[in-house]
């Protein structure tokens, strides 16, 4: 009998901070090549898959991914299947349903419209509403007017005021403005929009958010999000506040996702040194190196970077690949290579 690997949905967003990459020493890369074009890096619990397009060769199609004496190992699948993610009637083609949220149980995006033809994801389909499932079961449902679209494929679960309640953290695009982002929440028995940053300022300029955390350590939630990502991407640091979402902190030189890709999780959040505050790995504009930064303080601290060839294309994991108590950051770049960044 076929085993069968079941993949979460959170692969795609970097919420949880890992463990510390403790120790001293330099910051380093070690690579494999994979034996097929690579489609995707996922993570299942502490583990790594990556997933390879197998067609018309001898190959498995998913291979397991681990440190072996420093050195990362690919090690064929062939009877592993990736199980459906149980897909909703209503959702976006390519959407994704988040799980698991405390008040909010379950969301994802419905109301596929042409009526935004930017295709930054992959194709033209964005979506005009929300649904979510309530912890009591109940549906419920949200509709922007007509001058806007959820440009995004998720409806991330996160508790951003600290209230126990997760709040849905989603892009808004404006038909002749941008795209902002936008936190959704539930209040009493209706989803309404509670705070919403500026747009961009002109159609067809994005943003990808990037994770969620104590980036400053002053002992509050924000989240880190990448405006136009493509062109020159600046990363940005909100919080949410009474008054609406407050800018913490920006930085030029970042992207976190590679045009027309459907792939958004190019970051992850960590504690990269050790401080007990949580950084962020993404790579840089050109996407030909990655940076590990810090926002202690409100100031932005470059931790490492580290610099390759090809482009980083695929999801950035962090992930202890060889149960030492470090942590390692994994990716794949466009010509086929597999990263493991580790101290």
């Amino acid at each position: 009998m076929m085993r069968c690997l079941v993949l979460a949905t959170l692969s795609v967003w970097a919420l949880l901070v890992t463990p510390a990459m403790a120790g001293d020493g330099e910051w380093r890369a070690v690579s494999i090549k994979a034996p097929g074009p690579v489609q995707a890096v996922l993570g299942v619990g502490s583990a790594v898959f990556i997933e390879i397009d197998a067609a018309g060769t001898e190959t498995a199609r998913y291979h397991k991914l681990y440190l072996e004496a420093g050195q990362p190992v690919l090690e064929a699948l062939p009877k592993y299947l990736v199980a459906p993610s149980g897909l909703r009637q209503d959702m976006l083609p390519d959407g994704v349903v988040s799980r698991y949220g405390r008040g909010i149980v379950e969301a994802w995006l419905i109301g596929p419209t042409k009526r935004y033809r930017h295709g930054v994801i992959g194709d033209a389909i964005e979506a005009t509403g929300l649904r979510v499932i309530d912890q009591n079961g109940v549906f419920r449902s949200f509709e922007l007017p007509a001058d806007s679209v959820f440009e995004d494929r998720l409806a991330r679960l996160v508790d951003l005021d600290g209230d126990g309640a997760d709040e849905i953290l989603v892009v808004r695009s404006y038909l002749d403005r941008g795209a902002a982002v936008a936190v959704v929440g539930l209040r009493g028995d209706r989803l309404e929009i509670v705070a919403e940053s500026a747009p961009i300022g002109q159609p067809n300029r994005w943003l990808n958010p990037a994770g969620v955390g104590d980036f400053d350590g002053d002992g509050r939630t924000e989240f880190a999000v990448v405006r136009t990502p493509h062109i020159g991407g600046v990363l940005a640091i909100y919080e949410l506040s009474d008054e609406g979402l407050r800018l913490e902190s920006e930085a030029k030189g970042f992207s976190n996702h590679a045009m027309g890709s459907r792939v958004l999780g190019l970051s992850a959040v960590l504690d990269a040194d050790g401080d007990g505050i949580p950084d962020l790995a993404l790579p840089a504009a050109d996407r030909r190196s990655l940076r590990i930064v810090s926002f202690e303080g409100g100031r932005l601290r470059e931790i490492a970077s580290v610099g390759h060839r090809a482009r980083i294309d695929t999801a950035i994991l962090a992930r202890d690949l060889d149960r030492n108590g470090m942590t390692e950051l994994v990716y794949g770049l466009d010509d086929d290579t597999l990263v493991v960044v580790q101290r």
